[in-house]
């Protein structure tokens, strides 16, 4: 069971239902360390350089160009490196003049909202008017222990109506625009891209509103898409990147780790991790089996 990210209530009108958030989707990315070639992790730090302020050279002010070699040379020279902690860090914001301010963690902090503990549904809109290209994030909305009976009636009376009920909320440090739907039969929520957020894709496209179209050519365009209509199923499209990745794991001579960099018995976490990834990629094969094999059928 994964662990909820947000527990609080979820009210419409006069009726608060206490629910849970749980993320709808699990990213199945293979992640990686970065190591260097006898297997020791690398590791980050942060610092500055100190260097000479840089500034465009004109033609003929003895100064050498940017980029230039000699210019290279003597940066590299009298560049120091100072290592910066955590807690001394600054942000940056640059204005739209160029100019940039300093903030420090705790202006930040001071101006963060508080973290919400009710999602309150102002409106409920149809929800075929949510071009997909606000939402942002998915998730599932659970209820408490005892909240069932309200949170079924919401659930119902939202798939009756079409309506998708719009709030606000503060997860973590961030408000959130959120749109609560039926999906799947439960309750969903998809935080929201704000409107200023979305780009014009009318501008981006140009001008596209003169060019003309053929019946022909728009007739032939229909029928390549009636030809190629099917239902939707997410089960039938499979990251082949992935499984090839893990393929190439599963095969390749598991790295000699040095002991001292390790802290755990050699090999043991190797070993468990192979093993994890040549089942993965078992089932991967076999998932795909099934999906050549319905194919056929169809």
């Amino acid at each position: 069971m994964p662990k909820a990210v947000w527990v609080g209530s979820l009210a419409f009108g006069l009726v608060t239902i206490p629910v849970r958030l749980y993320p709808a989707t699990e990213p199945r990315d293979v992640r990686f360390h970065l190591m260097d070639a006898q297997g020791r992790r690398v590791h980050y730090r942060r610092f500055v350089g100190s260097e000479p302020p840089v500034r465009d050279a004109m033609p003929g002010d003895g100064l050498a160009e940017a980029g230039s070699p000699s210019s290279e040379t003597s940066n590299q020279a009298d560049e120091v490196e100072e290592e910066i902690a955590y807690e001394d860090l600054l942000r940056g914001a640059e204005r739209d003049d160029g100019s940039v301010v300093l903030l420090a963690g705790d202006e930040i902090r001071s101006i963060q909202p508080e973290r919400s503990r009710t999602i309150d549904i102002e409106d409920f809109v149809d929800l075929s008017d949510i071009d997909p290209v606000h939402f942002e994030k998915s998730y599932v909305v659970a209820p408490q222990h005892g909240a069932e009976k309200p949170y079924v009636l919401l659930l119902r009376a939202m798939e009756r109506a079409g309506r998708a009920g719009i709030g606000r909320f503060v997860l973590r440090t961030k408000p959130h625009l959120v749109a609560i739907r039926p999906a799947g039969g439960t309750l969903a929520l998809e935080t929201l891209f704000f409107g200023d957020e979305v780009r014009d894709a009318r501008r981006l496209a140009g001008d596209i509103e003169a060019v003309g179209v053929s019946e022909p050519e728009l007739e032939l365009a229909e029928k390549l898409i009636e030809t190629l209509k099917t239902a939707w199923d997410p089960d039938g499209y499979s990251d082949t990147y992935r499984e090839e990745l893990l393929e190439r794991i599963a095969q390749k001579e598991p790295a000699q780790i040095p002991e001292e960099r390790a802290g755990t018995p050699p090999g043991s976490q190797v070993e468990a991790l192979m093993d994890a990834l040549k089942a993965s990629v078992q089932d991967a094969k076999k998932r795909q089996t099934k999906r050549s094999a319905r194919k056929r059928t169809a």
